[in-house]
């Protein structure tokens, strides 16, 4: 792994383990086991870092998610496969990142919420289309509407207003949402698609 891999990777874990605004390039520096002097020879700063980080996972996630849409058998699986992404990225996930982010890395921030309105909006609007096209999804949704939606209840979770426990109850929390907005979707027909993919993973 090429030096500049190494810094991301470790400083993305050490963001999760700890939240961004308490990691400082000297904690970053120490866990890898170079000097500062190297660490700054790559980035020029901590927002820069930052950036790069969060800029390489949303790549990792928008290369996935696409990857899950030519999988999928249809649109109903596609979404039990980006739940099963999104609950692995959640896994290791501290929910204050995005809180820090928004606060103190406001151009990181930003790229973040293009990445939600530009491409996952696009994401979710092909999968809601294709969804009533094949009578899975009820025909008077408004597409727009719907999409939107989930894009905010996936990132509600990490509210801690609304969920002051959420780093002990993420997953459960995003469980609960994911069901209801796909049950909230669904015709019978697209319901018994959600109740066999439900039973595969039982069965795993």
């Amino acid at each position: 792994m090429e030096t500049k891999e190494r810094i991301l990777v470790k400083s993305h874990e050490q963001f999760n383990r700890f939240g961004i605004r308490s990691v400082s390039m000297d904690d970053i520096a120490a866990a890898l086991g170079m000097s500062k002097k190297t660490l700054y020879q790559h980035f020029a700063d901590k927002e820069e870092l930052v950036s790069a980080c969060f800029l390489q996972v949303m790549d990792h996630n928008r290369h996935q998610c696409l990857l899950d849409q030519k999988r999928a058998e249809n649109p109903i699986h596609e979404i039990f496969l980006s739940y099963d992404m999104m609950q692995e990225v959640f896994t290791n996930m501290n929910p204050v990142v995005l809180y820090e982010m928004e606060k103190y890395h406001p151009a990181a921030f930003k790229k973040f919420h293009e990445f939600k309105y530009g491409f996952l909006y696009k994401m979710i609007v092909s999968n809601l289309e294709r969804g009533m096209e094949e009578e899975l999804y009820r025909p008077d949704i408004d597409v727009d509407v719907i999409a939107r939606f989930r894009i905010e209840s996936v990132m509600l979770p990490f509210n801690v207003d609304v969920f002051p426990d959420n780093r002990t109850q993420l997953i459960h929390i995003e469980q609960q949402l994911f069901e209801h907005f796909l049950y909230g979707l669904a015709t019978p027909k697209g319901q018994k698609l959600i109740q066999k993919y439900k039973t595969q993973r039982t069965k795993k």
